[in-house]
């Protein structure tokens, strides 16, 4: 099989599986919050509870990456959504038996998911022709918007569980998200040979049948037709974790600037959307208002995604991060400027989600570019972590900062967090 068609087809089955992990992915920031609040019945414990599974995603993104550094995308990828499918397995005994540890646990563990998912857009790199890697990897992304809309509508097949087996509506919802999740692993599993990750690596040694280049003697050729990573003139060993992805980001100024640029998207991000729902509840925001405003922030996330990809391969990833931070600059204005208009909040969220599309592709576009083979998938692991470290702890002093101040106050603040990002923008390093 040739490098183009093997790359389609590691995109088809990537794109199957992200629909189908996500969807169990998805029943976490929604049926996931509502299982707290009653299974607590405290607000501080259910709002550690809703950050468990972003802690998750921070805590298993980079023991994921490193196993894809040693093992592959495709064992990765598998052992990460059949973890989170064991939390929501444990999530079916929460939801069932009002049990506190065991909720958390599963919330921790379903976190694998969300750091699965977002491992699966690098996993669209590994094969990619350079001139294509940002509008492949935003295809994964984009792909996702599926699991998003359909995840936190679980409660409906929940609800026929219910009147089927006796579970409440509840654990019927983390029952299918657990059949999802698994069905994801397995698809891996199966369907993902060879592996991406690993087929590139052996690319170094020498070309697949088809390739263009110059050959190098060495290795015998596999069963996937492609030549032995096990070879020892690569000279790449997968190595990883964050001091190396530190010491590299710190004498690879572009890595530097993707790391900022992701980051910085996702503190941004979330520190304002998880606020949202309370601030539009406080000025008297109906349930109808504040889902349709969550749901269209979440399609401004996703739907544009393929676009951002185009953009960041057309004019270059410090385009595609030019324009992020142009829209999330118009978002946070609307925000700040007309913190009372129902209408003007949900601009500022439409436009907080395509800031964030074009921002994170972007800068997830150049990492995977910047960053040598040696400490690549690794630290695509640390970055999510990272990414989703950050988001935890934006989350968490968001609430306190609306508290004391005001929504107006918390958009200001994140337009303020946006500064460092566009002083490295326009500096260029080849």
């Amino acid at each position: 099989m040739g490098p183009a068609a093997l790359q389609r087809r590691t995109l088809t089955v990537l794109v199957i599986m992200q629909v189908i992990g996500t969807v169990g992915v998805g029943v976490a920031p929604s049926i996931g919050i509502l299982v707290a609040e009653q299974v607590t019945s405290s607000e501080v414990w259910a709002g550690l509870a809703r950050s468990a599974s972003t802690l998750g995603a921070a805590l298993l993104g980079l023991p994921l990456g490193r196993l894809a550094a040693g093992r592959g995308r495709r064992v990765a990828l598998s052992t990460g959504w059949f973890t989170a499918a064991a939390g929501s397995a444990l999530l079916i005994f929460a939801a069932q038996a009002s049990e506190v540890v065991t909720l958390f646990v599963g919330l921790l563990l379903i976190g694998a998911g969300s750091a699965t998912a977002l491992q699966s857009r690098f996993a669209a790199t590994d094969l990619s022709d350079p001139r294509h890697r940002g509008r492949h990897l935003s295809l994964v992304v984009w792909v996702g918007t599926l699991g998003s809309v359909i995840g936190p509508n679980l409660g409906v097949p929940g609800e026929i569980l219910h009147a089927a087996t006796g579970l409440s509506v509840f654990a019927g919802a983390f029952l299918v998200a657990a059949a999802c999740l698994a069905l994801a692993g397995l698809v891996a599993v199966v369907l993902l040979r060879p592996d991406p990750l690993l087929t590139a690596r052996s690319a170094v040694v020498g070309p697949m049948p088809d390739a263009v280049g110059a050959a190098t003697a060495g290795a015998p050729p596999s069963p996937s037709g492609t030549t032995s990573v096990a070879a020892p003139k690569t000279g790449i060993k997968p190595k990883g974790g964050f001091k190396r992805m530190f010491a590299e980001v710190r004498t690879n100024a572009d890595a530097r600037l993707a790391l900022i640029a992701v980051l910085t998207a996702q503190v941004v991000m979330v520190a304002v959307m998880t606020m949202t729902p309370v601030h539009m509840e406080h000025q008297g925001g109906s349930v109808t208002f504040v889902g349709l405003t969550i749901s269209l922030h979440v399609a401004g996330m996703y739907a544009l995604s393929p676009v951002a990809g185009w953009v960041a391969d057309r004019w270059g990833p410090r385009s595609g991060m030019w324009i992020g931070v142009c829209v999330f600059v118009a978002s946070l204005l609307a925000g700040s400027l007309r913190p009372h208009d129902t209408g003007w909040i949900i601009a500022c969220l439409i436009l907080l989600g395509v800031g964030w599309s074009f921002t994170n592709v972007a800068g997830s576009a150049l990492f995977t570019a910047s960053v040598t083979e040696e400490t690549r998938a690794a630290s695509q692991g640390g970055l999510d972590s990272l990414a989703n470290l950050c988001a935890a702890i934006a989350a968490f002093g968001a609430g306190p900062l609306l508290a004391v101040t005001s929504f107006a106050a918390l958009a200001w603040v994140a337009m303020a967090v946006l500064v460092p990002l566009c002083l490295v923008l326009p500096h260029r390093h080849k």
